[in-house]
């Protein structure tokens, strides 16, 4: 991390893209950045022709008061980090909640149904992120391959992220969300980006091999839409959590340094697959069910989407699992976009990330889209769970 540290005003100028999300911000969040047409005529993939920029020096962002209290406000938080790989972070802030429901009529490279706004909040987050001048490979769940910066604005850094975690919660307004890693990159292995932007089978590997494995990441986070609106994210120090004050336009530090609960009473599995799992993990099962001495089972909580159920896992404890069964071999969770990241902030919180046998963050993937089984939440929850495996 010392390699990505830079000046507070580098920082300071944190690019954002689309055109099209920054007009349905409200008027009061709109006067937050201040966009200019894009002078060069260079390519910006459906961007709208606009690069915007936050306004406001450091002194000016690191706090604000309210009722004579001082909070401390994401951007300021992210300027006292002097971190470069940080301004990557605030372009996550891109993202805002569209209007559109339903299924779009196409699926993606894992076969599943495309919601409109999985495909609207993709290429809002890709386009956030080919203009911010730091990333130079980006990955996402809803791309069939990773894809290289456009060297005009290309850095270094390695993004990888899930637009929008839940989707098939969309229309029953349950909480959805979207998560995202950062890693450093290999300088041996950088993409060369000719005339098609999408990298063949060679490069594909480089991608893999520079983003192994979870344990090199430099920052992961998820931000959360539910009744309010919740982003999450370490650096390598810690956790902390940020909400979204409408009043402000800004995401506002409401806990730091959050310590997963050593163990827990709730545990977040679908049990529809019962049938389908094995039979050390319905031993497992049934054995949080049992009452025993205490006369009190644990608690079966599941709401379907992984950031929901992983940010209650974080505050209360317990256990989440997406395992392996009969129909899904390797589960249905990525490694790249969701173990990895989530992983990565349940260690930073004092937790743990087990595919049932070995740490998450130690898996080297083999390919973009590949799925591992995951078991991550309170340390003893966890490792109660991989001795019933072993």
């Amino acid at each position: 991390m010392a390699a990505a540290a830079a000046s507070t005003t580098s920082i300071s100028h944190l690019l954002f893209s689309s055109s099209r999300s920054i007009s349905r911000l409200s008027p009061s969040q709109q006067t937050l950045l201040s966009c200019t047409p894009n002078s060069k005529k260079r390519h910006v993939a459906a961007t709208g022709g606009a690069r915007c920029m936050a306004v406001g020096t450091a002194s000016e962002a690191e706090t604000k008061k309210r009722g004579g209290h001082e909070i401390q406000t994401l951007t300021g938080w992210l300027l006292k980090q002097e971190q470069l790989v940080l301004s990557m972070l605030s372009l996550l802030l891109c993202f805002r909640a569209y209007p559109w429901l339903g299924v779009q009529g196409a699926v993606n490279i894992q076969g599943e149904d495309q919601k409109k706004l999985d495909v609207v909040s993709n290429e809002v987050f890709s386009n956030c992120l080919r203009s911010s001048g730091r990333t130079g490979i980006i990955a996402s769940e809803e791309e069939d391959v990773p894809v290289a910066v456009e060297e005009s604005y290309s850095g270094n850094y390695i993004v990888v992220f899930d637009p929008l975690d839940g989707s098939s919660n969309i229309d029953a307004a349950v909480s959805t969300g979207s998560i995202f890693g950062i890693y450093s990159p290999n300088d041996e292995c950088l993409a060369e980006i000719g005339d098609d932007s999408t990298l063949g089978t060679m490069e594909q590997r480089c991608v893999v091999n520079v983003c192994q494995p979870g344990s090199n990441l430099l920052a992961a986070g998820y931000c959360m839409y539910s009744s309010s609106i919740i982003f999450v994210l370490s650096i390598g120090n810690g956790v902390f959590s940020f909400a979204l004050d409408p009043m402000y336009g800004e995401f506002v530090l409401t806990q730091e340094n959050i310590q997963i609960p050593k163990s827990g009473k709730i545990y977040s599995f679908n049990e529809g697959n019962y049938q389908l799992w094995d039979d050390k993990l319905k031993k497992y099962i049934d054995d949080l069910k049992d009452p025993g001495p205490t006369g009190k089972p644990y608690t079966a909580r599941y709401i379907g989407s992984l950031v929901g159920d992983f940010h209650r896992t974080l505050l209360y404890g317990g256990i989440y699992g997406y395992p392996r069964d009969k129909k899904s071999k390797n589960g249905k969770l990525r490694l790249l976009y969701e173990c990895a990241p989530m992983s990565y902030l349940a260690e930073q919180a004092g937790g743990k990330g087990s595919d049932g046998h070995h740490r998450v963050l130690d898996i080297q993937p083999v390919e973009i889209h590949q799925r591992v089984p995951l078991y991550i939440g309170s340390v003893e929850e966890v490792e109660k769970l991989e001795k019933y495996l072993a």
